[in-house]
């Protein structure tokens, strides 16, 4: 189903077709946004799809691709040459990098599953789930700097904000569950440019994520203080107070939003605290997540919060993990990506296992991704760090309609660019909206004159990770 666009002229000539009765006035309401309108409801895609609900976990600050998934054995032969790559944009004209040189990864790789693909040590958890996975190893992105890349990756805008990839799914196509918000982010901190990553923008307001803050009361002050009965008296003299209001005013895209608000609120009391409570949760789920018995916090509880709530209904789900002290930002140590990798590392494993073994798996595309890969070099071989590298990083995706085993690309012989098959944001927002049955160039909402959509004014899709 492609999304109603509104503009003046349509709007008048709706209302001018009501005076006339030529439609049914239940229809014209619907299309000019009356209070008989769901912005959550259920939408059919463009095209039939595998993968029903994302979700998108988000390693914040730039996980390095050479040191993870991008295995390049020149870097080991050539640590501590100097090179003559002068043009990066993050050594042009900077200070004490007028020279740089190779530097190796810190960590060994190997081969791994049937498909051998090569992963370091940093994550042999996931590791063992290579079969199920299709890598990009070409990605690159508009921008090296953390807050427009971070922005970039989820809005596709590199420099305004914009909806959301999120937003956008629930645009699309609605939820699931009416219960529960459409869009739900887990993170304990917020990433580089805050909000804006799981806004809706100019979006209905009914599509922003919802945030949940990982602890004891993951969801403050959601259980009801009064007897349901008389919430449901006032939700119902609230509702009709509001409606009246918006019969006798024009649209107000902002009143619809907080009318849906209390009744997605009203059914959350029951299906929020339900959703989080993982008593029932048998101990090998636990173990399984590296998770212990009444732990709220940490990324293995983000994991299995993920699984419950793609059981529920919610369409899209994005964990961001910030690390518990400091993210992947490792200029001044490469070593933090050992800490942070121990972290993650066994509750995606555990997540993608336990959607494999419950059948999910085949109808929820799990999504890894960071905002840039960083530096094959530095301004000495010896340097414990590396710098922020936007033009080749790696991402992965797993799950609904995706082709596990498989590699898609790659970069030069140091990891410096993305030289075979490149793959941009917008091409990755593109293969996204597609696995969920959504063609990314209809996908489009008017604002400001014209149509806007998630991958701006190009992206292709990502065929040859297509199952």
């Amino acid at each position: 189903m492609e999304p109603f666009r509104y503009n003046s002229q349509r709007r008048h000539f709706l209302q001018s077709m009501v005076a006339g009765s030529v439609i049914m006035p239940a229809l014209v309401s619907e299309l000019l946004g009356a209070e008989t309108v769901n912005p959550l409801a259920s939408h059919q895609p463009h095209h039939t799809p595998k993968a029903k609900r994302v979700i998108f976990i988000n390693l914040s600050g730039g996980v390095s691709h050479i040191d993870t998934f991008d295995h390049k054995p020149e870097l080991y032969k050539g640590h501590g040459k100097e090179i003559t790559k002068g043009d990066h944009p993050e050594i042009q004209n900077r200070p004490g990098y007028e020279r740089i040189f190779l530097k190796r990864p810190q960590w060994d790789f190997r081969p791994h599953g049937q498909c051998g693909k090569k992963v370091s040590s940093l994550f042999p958890e996931v590791a063992r789930c290579v079969d199920d996975i299709a890598f990009i190893n070409s990605m690159h992105t508009s921008h090296s700097n953390h807050y427009n890349a971070t922005l970039g990756m989820h809005t596709g805008s590199f420099t305004v904000s914009r909806p959301s990839i999120g937003a956008w799914v629930s645009y699309g196509l609605g939820t699931e569950n009416q219960n529960l918000p459409s869009f739900m982010v887990l993170a304990p901190q917020s990433p580089y440019a805050g909000g804006q990553v799981w806004g809706s923008d100019f979006l209905p307001g009914a599509h922003q994520g919802s945030r949940v803050i990982p602890g004891a009361s993951p969801v403050p002050n959601i259980r009801p203080r009064v007897p349901r009965s008389l919430q449901e008296l006032e939700l119902n003299a609230l509702r009709r107070r509001n409606q009246h209001h918006l019969k006798t005013s024009s649209a107000n895209p902002e009143l619809t939003a907080r009318m849906r608000a209390f009744e997605t609120a009203f059914g959350m009391q029951m299906a929020v605290p339900e959703a989080f409570d993982f008593k029932k949760e048998t101990d090998a789920t636990h173990a399984l997540y590296g998770l212990k018995r009444s732990q709220t916090d940490g990324f293995g509880w983000q994991c299995l919060a993920a699984r419950r709530l793609a059981e529920r209904g919610v369409r899209f789900i994005e964990l961001i993990h910030t690390g518990s002290s400091g993210n992947w930002d490792s200029h001044g140590n490469m070593m933090d990506h050992e800490r942070l990798a121990k972290q993650v590392d066994r509750p995606i494993y555990g997540l993608l296992t336990d959607l494999k073994l419950r059948g999910l798996l085949n109808d929820t595309l799990v999504v890894w991704t960071t905002e840039f890969g960083r530096t094959p070099f530095n301004n000495k071989a010896d340097a414990a760090g590396r710098e922020h590298h936007s033009w080749a990083f790696t991402t992965f995706l797993a799950g609904g309609g995706v082709k596990g085993g498989v590699t898609h690309g790659a970069t030069d012989e140091i990891g410096l660019k993305s030289v075979v098959d490149p793959v941009h944001t917008h091409d990755f927002h593109a293969t996204i909206l597609h696995l969920l049955g959504l063609d990314h160039e209809r996908l489009t909402h008017f604002h400001d004159g014209r149509d806007f959509r998630l991958t701006d004014v190009s992206g292709e899709v990502v065929k040859s990770i297509l199952a």
